[in-house]
């Protein structure tokens, strides 16, 4: 099969294509035929593309983490599954990705691709929509007439938070450029402060529960406007190795999980959620695409590599 592998060039990851072996499933495992994989850029540095998970050095990973596909063959162990069915899903960090025209998943990572969209639109879901509900939902129990402030609100996350915190009936306040401030309020932002042209701690006191996805100084300036027994919940990169307890017990890493997966489709099947995709690029482009260098049709979501038909 075909491939796109990072080659470690320096302090610039690159990618390169491979002709790779077509993987076999294991006896709980699935082989997924990729249809499209979505983009996280930063993805060529993080610790689990250089390193396994025991630690030692890890060499040629193949990128793209969440994506959808058509199932081409199962293991004899997995139930619920089979081959021919559309999903979608997101594989561990430590696994290979699936920017390649075939990827090895589990069961647990992947749920049925919603109907109402295209191979390419599934693909740039379960990273961002998996985030936002793991730290609306699950880490900060976001209620009902709750006030949350969302830091990139237009981001490839943060446009699901606001979604989601809109959907849970929350009070919703976002910082965004100036441009995107009718963007978020359509996605359903009560409140859009451009962070360029005001300090958002002298607009906004005693919230709920902060959502950041920008981090250094705006997380640092965050802590200020929570309520006593507010919320703070980071998904930004400098968390990782904090030795703030503080941004430690708030930081996280988003994990696959089917139950969510199979939520969230169900709320984009229903119009609940909206999905944004960059722009589309054939596998042939995936160095462009993970390096900047493709210019997008639109500003908001995600790039997706197309990888077959």
């Amino acid at each position: 099969m075909k491939a796109m592998q990072v080659n470690e060039a320096g302090h610039e990851p690159a990618i390169i294509v491979a002709e790779l072996q077509k993987p076999k499933p294991g006896s709980d495992e699935i082989l997924i035929q990729v249809r499209a994989a979505g983009v996280t850029p930063t993805e060529l540095i993080w610790y689990p593309t250089t390193h396994t998970k025991s630690g030692t050095a890890r060499i040629r990973a193949i990128p793209g983490h969440e994506f959808s596909g058509v199932i081409a063959a199962i293991g004899k162990d997995v139930h619920g599954f089979k081959v021919g069915d559309e999903v979608y899903g997101m594989n561990d960090w430590f696994a290979n990705g699936a920017t390649a025209e075939f990827c090895i998943t589990r069961p647990v990572n992947i749920a049925r691709k919603p109907a109402s969209l295209s191979h390419e639109a599934a693909a740039s879901v379960p990273i961002g929509a998996l985030t936002a509900w793991q730290g609306l939902i699950d880490r900060a129990k976001l209620a009902p007439g709750e006030r949350i402030l969302i830091h990139g609100g237009a981001g490839a996350v943060g446009l699901y938070a606001v979604q989601m915190a809109h959907n849970l009936a929350a009070h919703v306040i976002t910082t965004v450029s100036s441009q995107d401030i009718d963007f978020v309020k359509r996605l359903g932002a009560d409140e859009a402060i451009d962070y360029k042209a005001s300090r958002f701690e002298k607009e906004v006191r005693d919230v709920d529960v902060v959502f950041d996805a920008v981090g250094g100084d705006t997380l640092k300036r965050s802590w200020g406007v929570l309520r006593p027994g507010g919320r703070m919940i980071t998904i930004a990169a400098d968390g990782e190795g904090t030795t703030d307890q503080r941004v430690k017990d708030a930081f996280f890493i988003v994990e696959p999980n089917q139950v969510q997966l199979i939520e969230i489709a169900k709320r984009l099947d229903a119009g609940h959620l909206r999905v944004f995709v960059k722009t589309t690029v054939p596998l042939s482009e995936a160095s462009a695409a993970y390096s900047g260098a493709r210019t997008h049709k639109s500003g908001y979501g995600k790039i997706v590599i197309a990888v077959a038909a």
